[in-house]
């Protein structure tokens, strides 16, 4: 606790010195905000108390620039949390940006999907329910456009590896394999050392032309998902299972991909894919190592957007395909989802009414999150909405009792 008022104390500390230095060249912008969620079950308990207050900061001096993005999480039952979203130092040539340290980088044309986005590692330790500049965390990177017209080469190195945060144990989020007993959690394999070898490498050429918009990446990196290898421990005399260890580990990947918008008529069609090599995925075929296999797959989607008055209609279809397949495998051959978003707006756009879905079409489970904004004066909003949770397996069903109304208000300034 202690540690964490040293932290804050210290940030604010460089925040005031540095907002006193060439004021009128420094812009800070930030929000507060107070987020609290009660759970829909008989229990009624608070699913979320938060206090957020968020800080941009930013300067400009000829053809440098940086930007630091500092964020503060109160709890009613947790310390107070520090982070730093993005810390990075911009230089700006005529053809040329380079832009060095913690930041945030967003590819890809889908809406609430990660496919071509890989690079920004992601914060699931509330599943899929927070903003998405809150779940897509800051990666320490070197990057560097090359600007050719209206072509656009990128390249990415991250020096060292970031892993997904997930869930605490204690948290209603969190959710782990089912075995006959209890496993044992060994992170000894969990670290990857930050080293040159080590390190992940991408690349992305991009075009806007006036018939479409597109983007060819590639990468070599690390599945920011772990997989969980399974050991288990057979007893001589009875030959019955005796016990279960789980290795979380992290493999190398090579992906490779694209994505694409166009404009046909009054419609918007997207698409994005991308080919893995290398994913591991768990298996009961009992000649495999630690109940796990390498298989290569593939991720895509279409979507559409379009305008029905003052409606606005957005629809994806995205498909997970695991190539040469085998009954062994524990997940599908084939995992489809559609998303869904319709939102419109009244009273001179102050008052916004929206739905999003996530509909999982292989196990008829969804994520439902209808939700009501409404701006009552310049930088001042409150918003109300619900996140429920139906089916009976499936990724979004294994929280059916985590249905919850929640209830944010928000001060930008």
């Amino acid at each position: 606790m202690f540690k964490n008022i040293s932290a804050f104390t210290l940030l604010l500390a460089i925040l005031f010195t540095a907002g006193n230095l060439h004021g009128e060249s420094v812009f800070i912008s930030g929000y507060a905000r107070n987020y609290t969620g009660m759970l829909l079950n008989d229990t009624r308990e608070y699913s979320i108390v938060q206090n957020t207050f968020d800080l941009k900061f930013e300067h400009s001096r000829n053809s440098v620039a940086f930007k630091a993005n500092p964020y503060f999480y109160q709890y009613f039952d947790k310390d107070l949390k520090i982070g730093l979203r993005e810390a990075y130092l911009d230089i700006l040539f005529d053809k040329m940006d380079i832009r060095m340290g913690k930041q945030q980088i967003i590819w890809g044309k889908a809406d609430g999907v990660f496919i071509t986005d890989i690079i920004s590692p992601k914060n699931l330790s509330e599943f899929l329910l927070p903003d998405f500049d809150e779940i897509r965390m800051g990666v320490t990177a070197l990057k560097a456009d090359y600007y050719l017209g209206d072509h656009t080469f990128e390249a990415v190195w991250i020096p060292a590896f970031s892993a997904t945060v997930t869930p605490d144990t204690g948290s209603i989020w969190y959710k782990t394999l089912s075995f006959p007993i209890a496993p044992i959690f060994d992170d000894s394999h969990k670290e990857i050392t930050p080293s040159l070898q080590n390190s992940e490498l991408f690349g992305k050429f991009s075009a806007m032309t006036s018939l479409i918009d597109f983007e060819v990446m590639g990468g070599y990196a690390w599945d920011d998902d772990p997989t969980m290898h399974i050991q288990k421990s057979i007893n001589p005399a009875t030959q019955q299972l005796s016990g279960i260890t789980l290795l979380p580990q992290h493999h190398r990947l090579s992906i490779g991909g694209g994505s694409f918008s166009t404009t046909v008529g009054a419609f918007v069609l997207r698409g994005e894919g991308a080919y893995y090599s290398g994913k591991y995925f768990l298996t009961d075929n009992p000649t495999a190592i630690d109940g796990i296999t390498d298989k290569n797959y593939l991720h895509y989607l279409f979507g559409v957007d379009f305008n029905i008055g003052d409606t606005r209609i957005s629809s994806q279809f995205i498909q997970q395909t695991i190539l040469d397949y085998d009954e062994y495998l524990k997940n599908d051959e084939f995992e489809n989802t559609a998303t869904v978003l319709i939102s419109r707006t009244f009273m001179r756009e102050t008052l916004k009414i929206e739905l999003f879905s996530y509909i999982g079409l292989t196990n008829e489970d969804a994520l439902i999150r209808p939700k009501l904004t409404y701006d009552f004066t310049d930088g001042f909003q409150f918003l109300l909405g619900v996140n429920i949770f139906t089916g009976k397996d499936g990724r979004f069903a294994q929280y059916d009792d985590n249905d919850m109304i929640y209830f944010k208000v928000r001060y930008s300034f």
